[in-house]
């Protein structure tokens, strides 16, 4: 019987949970400040889980969140690992860019200075 060593290289630790990086929350914090300067948006709260963070915005603090931010590092070859999720529970925009998938947040934006 032969004995193959494992492969050669730095070996990375399992993160324990999953955050947001500070370039990410540089972009949804800016597009949440033009909510709420806009009156739509008044409270935030972020979750860091085991598979997911997540970025809850709430119309008023003892609602349900009108919208998810999720990123979700094991789905970035496949679908993207961010997504915007609505109240209802349905995925608005998936993708693999930050600011092309909270494009859709922002129309709102437009519609409620009009």
């Amino acid at each position: 019987m032969k004995i193959v060593p494992p492969p050669a290289g730095p070996v990375r630790p399992v993160p324990s949970s999953v955050h947001f990086h500070r370039t990410e929350l540089a972009v949804i914090l800016s597009l949440y400040g033009r909510m709420v300067a806009a009156g739509e948006w008044r409270d935030y709260g972020i979750s860091a889980l085991r598979d997911v963070a997540v970025f809850s915005i709430f119309r008023r603090t003892a609602e349900h969140p009108i919208y998810r931010i999720e990123k979700r590092p094991k789905l970035a070859r496949a679908q993207g690992m961010y997504s915007v999720i609505g109240m209802d529970g349905h995925i608005l925009k998936r993708g693999h860019d930050l600011k092309t998938v909270l494009r859709v947040l922002e129309r709102k934006l437009i519609r409620a200075v009009d």
